[in-house]
């Protein structure tokens, strides 16, 4: 299957008409001599993030202490595990959203409204992780997994597995609930709020709607390059990079185009960004991703990849290829040989070679969306340069 016929399997040949009208090498990401100043507070964006992160929860700490202690741990655990890793992708590309429209640096409300982000985050990895029985994220012991673990070391009544699983879905819910709060409690305008509330309304249907599309892919073996797509278009396009710059336009009131400009944008490298997510799934170093390689395979994840693969096996007629593809998905026994086995077969087959130029293809069409639009500096050079760190990331 070519990168052309990937594109028309989701009847969107690159979601971007710009790259037509305007090359991508408009936007400056190479040179460094290049680079538009930046103000103290975008230089300090992650900082200021995690520092608003960590005012906001402690506040609620102590909410979940008025309840009873045992409350107040477990929601320091859903702290720690907030505050103890992530790359602040989401608030980080709603800022540059805001900015890019002419938003205020110093604006700390605007600030508040889209580090809540990073609790929707929180909540769809730890529903994320219960759902695909995943044992460490970022190296650590799951929420789940770490709950179990107390309930069997305490010796609780009950099963330690359904303590873990209960622990997880309401810490998952809890994030959900705080991230709503966060959110709403920033002093906004009325004409912001007004703005934003459909945004962030849609953006959790996307999310909730994709994850589900996900587990009704892994349960009816839907095995096609369009369901996949369809999968990583609202379960990590939309709230990873399209609805957070969406989000970041509508605070700062943009115009009709710049709002297209980035959504095409936000769609066509959100995707590029989880097929990144899928290759490194399977060929990724666990010491660097902070997952054991092979989980999306043990897990039953139809990627992109995988989809690929078999497409192209069965195609031509490789029925022994299939059958190991197939197999492999959804196998909690699979071992290291056979993810040995899985990678040679990707690579023979050429599936992970023709998703890097799908991700390449991906990429441009987006920056070229990106520099259709009127985007203010420094956010169309960092928003050009994020692009290019989430779609050639190597964690």
């Amino acid at each position: 299957m070519t990168v052309r016929s990937i594109h028309e399997s989701m009847a969107q040949p690159c979601t971007s008409t710009a790259a037509s009208t305007r090359d991508a090498s408009a936007v400056p990401v190479t040179a460094a001599a290049d680079k538009p100043a930046e103000t103290e507070p975008d230089r300090q964006l992650i900082t200021r993030i995690e520092h608003t992160l960590a005012n906001y929860l402690a506040r609620r700490i102590d909410d979940a202490t008025a309840i009873h202690p045992v409350l107040a741990e477990a929601a320091g655990t859903l702290t720690e595990f907030v505050l103890g890793g992530g790359k602040r992708i989401r608030p980080t590309f709603a800022w540059w959203g805001w900015r890019g429209a002419g938003g205020d640096p110093h604006d700390v409300n605007v600030l508040q409204a889209v580090s809540a982000l990073e609790l929707v985050q929180a909540s769809a990895l730890v529903h994320d992780d219960l759902i695909d029985a995943s044992d460490t994220r970022r190296g650590r012991p799951t929420l789940h997994v770490e709950f179990a673990g107390r309930h069997e070391r305490h010796s609780w009544r009950g099963a330690s597995q359904r303590f873990g699983a209960a622990a997880a879905i309401l810490l998952g819910d809890l994030a959900l609930a705080w991230a709503d709060d966060m959110f709403n409690h920033a002093e906004l305008s009325d004409g912001q709020r007004r703005r934003i509330r459909p945004v962030w309304a849609g953006m959790r249907t996307d999310m909730l709607g994709g994850q589900y599309l996900d587990s009704w892919c892994q349960a009816s073996g839907a095995d096609t390059v369009a369901a996949a797509l369809r999968v990583n278009r609202f379960k990590t396009a939309a709230y990873t990079v399209e609805r957070p710059l969406q989000l970041g336009a509508a605070l700062a009131g943009a115009p009709r185009e710049l709002v297209t400009a980035y959504r095409r944008f936000g769609v066509d490298i959100g995707t590029a960004f989880q097929l990144r997510d899928d290759l490194l799934g399977v060929f990724g170093d666990p010491q660097v991703t902070g997952k054991p390689v092979g989980d999306d395979l043990r897990e039953g994840k139809r990627t992109v990849l995988m989809a690929l693969a078999i497409q192209t096996a069965r195609t031509r007629r490789r029925t022994a290829e299939a059958e190991v593809l197939t197999s492999a998905l959804g196998d909690p026994e699979l071992d290291a040989e056979g993810v040995d086995r899985v990678r040679n077969i990707l690579c023979e087959l050429g599936a992970s070679a023709e998703v890097e130029r799908y991700i390449e293809q991906l990429t441009k069409c987006g920056l070229a969306a990106l520099a259709s639009a009127e985007v203010a500096q420094p956010a169309a050079w960092k928003l050009a340069e994020l692009a290019l760190a989430a779609t050639r990331r190597r964690h």
